[in-house]
Formats: C-alpha cells, structure tokens, sequence
C-alpha cells in the first residue's frame, strides 16, 4: 500500500520517505568497521546481554531484531530467556550479576514485564554504566543537564534518523503526542535542547489536551508517540511538515498469513500528501530504535575500555 502511495506522490508532490532501514543501515556499517578495529588492535569488543522474561510474541521478535543486530556489527550478545512466573527476587539477582560480569557492557530487560513484577524497581537495578536503554534515573538526570549520557533508545534513534537526513530542526514547532517517560518525554527534551538536531520550541500532547488538532496544525514537527493506531488523520497535519510515527500496534488480519499487520500511530495514506518527510511503518522508527542500542552499547564499551 505504501510503495504504491509513494509511487503515485513522487510525479507532482514533494513527500520524502525517512527510512529507518537504510539510517539504521549507515549506522551499523559504521560500527561494524569500528569494532573491527577494536577487535584488530586487541581491545574487548562491546558486549550486549539481554534479558526476556516470558514469551510475549511481540518481545520475543524485538529481542530476536537486537540478537541479529549484534551479529551484523560484531557485537558479542547474551539472551537470557526466564520464565514468565520467575520472581522479582530472582530476576534482580540475575541483573546483578550482569552488573558485576566485566565482559558485558549493556544491559537491556526487554519490557514489558509481567504484572508480578515492578518495572521501575527492575530499571533502578541497572547499573548507569550500563543502561544502554537510557531508563534508568541518573540517565535520565543527565539527559536533562545535558551532560553525555545513554539516551533512551527510540528518541535517540529519532534524533539520528533528523540527522541522517539533515531535516532542519533549528527554530521549528515540535508537537509531541504522547507523554511517556520511554519516548515523549525524552523526545521533548531533545527537540528543545541546545543542540542539532535540536532548538525546536516544544508543545507536548497527552490525552486531556484541549484543541489537539488545531495544535497539531501547527507543527513543522509532528511526533506522534501514544500508542492508538491511524490516530493521526490528514486534516491534522499542515503542509510541509515532517512526521515521525513512533507507534506500532498489531491489529488482526485474517488475510495475512501471520493473522496481523502492523499499524503505526498515523493515518500514512491520509497523512502522506500533506508531509515533506514522513517515517513508513514498519521500516521507520523501528529499525533506528535498535542502531541507537547498538550505539550506546558501543560508547558503553569505549568508556570502560
């Protein structure tokens, strides 16, 4: 549907695709080769430990994309598969002594949990040195400050994927939709920092903003990140802008031999005319999500070494 879209705006309108896959792409290339440099001049290469506690289909499948990921760039990578009844006890004890093994660099607990078990508590164990997914408090803390630190991973993919495409931040409205502490928040952060991409002024959208759509309307950014597929429609977005679209839900598709497809957070056949630049999904956000990983992982490895 999209590559048909695409087809059809390429004659007479100006849209362009932001495409993870070919951003993420770069971005491992470039790992690849540094720690193949690294491996070269006989210093550790970076190491990602990853913990899944159940069998959720959805985390099983982004934790088998960041497994892969390891492979391509050369990254040592360890997948601890735990039951879904596991304790919370047990499952701190296992993060620390992921804190306390030399060789491994980042650690990331794929979310979400089951219901037993406290994210917040489980985030909190991880040591800062080695919270690749940027969670934890005192990264968090320093994000704020602007002092170097691990992002988290998807509003740090996003700001590499304005970079790769040199989209002009600077003195633009940023309309994030979407308040959480994963994405929108940090993403307002970014956006509003002194920085490039960056120097965005900032209006953050939740669920009991009034006028939604008159301030989406005036976004030369639009980020929508709320979880609720197709909820960004055409009469939204006003020409020009360019449009992230962070979400991705799975909605049954009997005609599909995986009896889903996926959708992101915005109408893209509706959306599309009206954008100068606009993230597919799948192919956007995703994929940029996971080359951020890769890159914390790989600064954390640096740091230490």
């Amino acid at each position: 549907m999209h590559s048909l879209l695409i087809g059809k705006l390429s004659v007479g309108l100006r849209m362009q695709i932001l495409d993870g896959k070919k951003a993420a792409q770069a971005i491992k290339d470039e790992l690849r080769i540094d720690v193949a440099q690294r491996a070269n001049e006989g210093k550790k290469i970076p190491h990602l430990a990853a913990v899944l506690v159940g069998n959720n289909g959805a985390s099983e499948t982004y934790v088998a994309a960041k497994v892969k990921a390891c492979e391509e760039t050369g990254f040592k990578s360890t997948l601890i598969r735990l039951d879904a009844d596991i304790s919370e006890y047990k499952l701190l004890e296992v993060i620390e002594e992921l804190n306390t093994d030399t060789d491994v660099d980042g650690i990331l607990v794929q979310l979400p949990l089951p219901k037993h078990i406290d994210d917040k508590k489980v985030i909190n164990a991880i040591h800062p040195d080695k919270d690749v997914d940027g969670f934890h408090p005192v990264s968090v803390g320093k994000m704020v400050e602007g002092i170097p630190s691990y992002i988290p991973a998807t509003p740090y993919g996003i700001m590499l994927l304005l970079e790769h495409y040199k989209i002009e931040t600077k003195g633009k409205h940023a309309v994030v939709i979407g308040r959480s502490n994963i994405v929108g928040r940090p993403m307002s952060i970014l956006l509003s920092g002194n920085s490039n991409p960056g120097n965005c002024t900032v209006t953050i959208c939740h669920s009991h903003t009034k006028n939604l759509k008159e301030i989406c309307l005036q976004g030369d950014i639009i980020v929508a990140a709320l979880g609720i597929p197709e909820f960004v429609k055409g009469d939204m977005v006003k020409e020009g802008a360019v449009v992230i679209d962070v979400g991705i839900t799975r909605v049954q598709d009997s005609t599909r031999k995986s009896g889903f497809r996926l959708k992101g957070d915005v109408d893209f056949e509706a959306v599309a005319p009206h954008c100068s630049w606009i993230t597919p999904v799948p192919g956007g956000v995703g994929p940029m999500t996971i080359a951020a990983l890769m890159k914390n992982t790989f600064n954390s490895c640096a740091a230490k070494n």
